[in-house]
């Protein structure tokens, strides 16, 4: 028998440790019935969901919360914005004719608003202290999220906040209000004719207004033009809007709408323009 090694039925023992790390090796394979090279571990096998695919690793937990998609609890879908038009305009006529009913103005109804808030809609509206949107449409607190600007121009605070209500509190529609008899818009209207001379920040609203008195056809009747430029700058803030904020533009995708609107002073009416 060779050296170095033990009778037959006795454990055979390696003649150097280098043997024996080998020995314990091929021991190891054998037992797990495969073959592995010297040196080199064996891999782990990967986790399988029941369909047979690798199952993906978790994504890291982010700083922030992330908000859902205007369309997650349906809130973006194109019924819901018709059914928030609906509503505008039913508490609109409530207003024209007086018999308005005034809701979520009660105690109980404050302390319920404590938790958060959730509006049907967003409105974008001029400044002027005759068309304010929560009395004009009959509404109440918690209903409207509503943002006010003289002749409803855009800069970057109003495009933010209306990007919050579409993004964070999933309103459907939002609705660009003018109104008839616009003071801004005349102010833009005396700029262009030479009549009007505004300074400070006045004049960048002003000037933001002219795009619009220019874009208007020429009318002789003065009321009836004023009419015409409110109405052109309603449509052309909507259009802007859209083109400014790529929040609102894929959420158009989803069923969100942004509808513009003039309102009367003398009837209290509001009107969907086309």
């Amino acid at each position: 028998m060779a050296e170095g090694y033990a009778r037959r039925g006795e454990r055979s023992q390696p003649t150097s440790p280098a043997e024996h790390l080998r020995g314990r090796r091929r021991d190891r394979r054998r037992r797990s019935g495969s073959r592995v090279p010297d040196g080199h571990r064996r891999r782990r096998p990967r986790s399988r969901v029941s369909d047979g695919h690798p199952r993906p690793r978790p994504l890291p937990r982010l700083p922030f919360p992330v908000a859902a998609p205007a369309s997650a609890d349906g809130a973006g879908s194109p019924d819901r914005a018709e059914q928030s038009w609906r509503k505008l305009a039913a508490g609109n006529e409530r207003f024209v004719s007086g018999r308005q009913k005034h809701p979520h103005e009660s105690l109980r109804w404050r302390e319920k608003l404590v938790e958060g808030q959730k509006p049907f809609a967003a409105v974008l509206g001029c400044g002027d202290s005759r068309v304010p949107p929560e009395l004009v449409f009959d509404e109440g607190l918690g209903d409207l999220f509503t943002v006010r600007a003289a002749g409803e121009v855009l800069d970057g605070s109003v495009v933010g906040s209306l990007e919050y209500a579409v993004e964070h509190l999933h309103v459907p529609l939002v609705v660009i209000l003018g109104h008839e008899s616009c003071g801004a818009v005349k102010a833009a209207i005396d700029l262009v004719n030479g009549t009007g001379h505004f300074t400070g920040d006045v004049s960048l609203l002003v000037r933001a207004i002219e795009p619009a008195v220019r874009a208007t056809p020429a009318d002789p009747d003065k009321a009836r033009f004023l009419a015409a430029c409110v109405a052109e700058q309603t449509r052309r803030t909507a259009t802007l809007l859209v083109e400014r904020s790529t929040i609102i533009r894929e959420a158009l995708q989803h069923g969100v709408k942004v509808v513009p609107a003039s309102y009367e002073l003398r009837t209290g009416r509001v009107t969907r323009l086309g």
